[in-house]
């Protein structure tokens, strides 16, 4: 297969188009100025000759910057406009050489569930939340219409939290955690639903490849984990304490209610149903294991 992929330097654009090359299928790195102009909605109609599978992975990172107007409307922009540039190009692209149906793997998030959905599993069948980012996961899914209405096969991975330590929230987590300062956030009972970035990868490669799987599907581990197990999990990982607590409250000031409520504080328990339900095998399926395969993975 041929692949064009937005956010192909990112933590997880960098490790799929990687392991594409790897494999010798073909790869078209799509440079924001050069192939496309998310905020022009537009894309160089050459950049997807003969692309049979588009995956979009850009926007700016939700926990790059304090929250204010500003901030929010780049991060809902960067992803809701990029999507629809490329949804209207494949739209107007038609079929494939062979007469089948692109597709469009339109990342989104488990933050589609919004921030409180406390011990609830999750699966994509559950109801959007009404929160910002629930709201925004809401809209960037809406944007993949155009390519959907034209007969375009579309999926929407609803990623969990990536783990790596090459970057992402793990990558932040570890400098402290090192140094015996692992902190569990708020209450701890928040439920996390997270993946490795290997398994992550896998799963866009297996939903580009199943032609039975179509809208929302859950890209996660199949047992989410609370912030407290999490917390202690990477302590005995790396051989450090981590019995120390941050609380909701000194987080909601340093971030900001808003923010902090929808990130550090979020709940959400998120299942990844229909992907095991076709047949995906996850390497990583427990947390142990997940974060010694997740501390090696630079």
């Amino acid at each position: 297969m041929k692949w064009a992929v937005t956010g192909s330097s990112g933590l997880i654009g960098s490790a799929l188009v990687r392991r594409l090359e790897e494999e010798g299928q073909g790869v078209v790195r799509l440079q924001r100025g050069v192939h496309w102009d998310p905020p022009r909605r537009w894309v160089a109609p050459e950049a997807l000759a003969g692309v049979d599978v588009v995956v979009n992975l850009a926007g700016a990172g939700i926990a790059d910057h304090r929250w204010n107007p500003r901030y929010k409307e780049l991060v809902r922009s960067s992803r809701v406009d990029g999507t629809a540039a490329l949804a209207g190009a494949l739209a107007v692209l038609g079929p494939g050489a062979d007469g089948r149906a692109r597709t469009l793997l339109a990342v989104s998030a488990v933050g589609y569930y919004g921030s409180d959905a406390g011990d609830r599993f999750l699966t994509e069948d559950s109801p959007a939340g009404t929160d910002f980012l629930a709201r925004l996961c809401t809209e960037w899914e809406a944007a993949a219409g155009p390519a959907r209405a034209a007969g375009q096969r579309v999926v929407h991975p609803r990623l969990g939290l990536v783990l790596t330590a090459a970057g992402g929230v793990l990558g932040r987590m570890l400098g402290p955690f090192r140094l015996g300062l692992g902190a569990r956030l708020g209450p701890g009972r928040q439920y996390l639903s997270w993946i490795t970035r290997k398994d992550a990868v896998s799963a866009l490669v297996h939903l580009a490849a199943d032609d039975r799987l179509e809208g929302p599907v859950n890209v996660t581990a199949p047992e989410p984990a609370t912030n407290a197990e999490l917390t202690a999990a990477l302590g005995r990982a790396l051989r450090r304490p981590a019995v120390m607590a941050a609380p909701a409250g000194v987080l909601r000031l340093a971030l900001g209610r808003e923010m902090a409520e929808e990130t550090l504080l979020a709940s959400q328990r998120a299942l990844p149903t229909r992907l095991q339900g076709a047949g995906f095998a996850f390497r990583h399926p427990d947390l142990a294991g997940a974060l010694r395969a997740a501390l090696s993975d630079r």
